[in-house]
């Protein structure tokens, strides 16, 4: 069958305290953060994977802003789908549990765990204990912002083993009710990709946060860059707070 696989470990996750929704996602192939993340502001976060089909998670958006909870989007659209035995999904709404799919032909170890408010999924794992450990760092910090509580599930997933390949890219992705995500990170090649997010988020919390925060707003009034904002980023990237880059034109 030909395609794009993914063998993958990820978390849809939803914040209850600020309504954000996010998905974190490591894998032995690159770029996973391109083809399996699939996010609509105030709607859902889905994550395809293992034989790629960046359709269903479209459908499974779908389905969710017509009304349907995330469990009953993911079964319909998995009944229309001749090759839902090699497909894995994962999907949250902007209310109710977190829902799952894990076809019968998914590449081993593989499973998935849904709870109140996240969903986790795997395949071709070292084992099960990978998603265990995810769920748990998830459900470990209620009060943590969304993308540190996903962060933090990526980071126990690769601690517990993660893909029994190895490691080549992750990516993390949290929407609020904007058009444009809070946060969307990427590492796309790297040989300890999810450390290399983590020192990539500490950056973006420093540097680029602060912009993101000062953009425009649905329904509100444009404003420019808050001036210690543009003052930060006139600075070569080592001197700015967090350092990372270079001063080399």
């Amino acid at each position: 069958m030909s395609g794009v696989w993914a063998h993958t470990y990820s978390i849809v996750g939803r914040c209850e305290r600020t309504g954000e929704l996010g998905v974190a996602v490591a894998s032995a192939v690159p770029a996973v953060g391109a083809i399996c993340p699939y996010l609509r502001p105030g709607v859902g976060a889905v994550s395809t994977q293992s034989w790629v089909n960046p359709y269903l998670a479209v459908a499974v958006l779908d389905r969710l802003a017509a009304g349907a909870g995330a469990a009953d989007a993911v079964a319909a659209t998995l009944a229309e789908d001749p090759a839902a035995a090699v497909r894995q999904l994962g999907a949250i709404g902007a209310g109710g549990a977190g829902a799952a799919h894990t076809g019968a032909d998914c590449t081993a170890a593989c499973g998935h765990a849904c709870a109140a408010d996240h969903a986790v999924q795997g395949n071709m794992l070292t084992g099960v204990d990978v998603l265990e450990a995810m769920s748990r760092a998830f459900a470990a910090g209620p009060g943590l912002p969304l993308d540190e509580r996903l962060l933090a599930a990526l980071e126990a997933a690769q601690a517990a083993g993660g893909d029994k390949r190895g490691r080549q890219s992750a990516a993390l992705v949290v929407t609020g009710s904007e058009i444009y995500p809070r946060v969307d990170l990427r590492v796309d090649e790297h040989a300890d990709p999810v450390a290399e997010l983590r020192r990539v988020h500490g950056v973006a919390a420093s540097q680029l946060a602060p912009f993101v925060a000062g953009m425009p707003r649905r329904g509100g009034p444009a404003a420019a860059a808050p001036a210690a904002v543009t003052e930060m980023l006139l600075k070569p990237p080592p001197q700015r707070p967090g350092g990372g880059g270079s001063d080399r034109p």
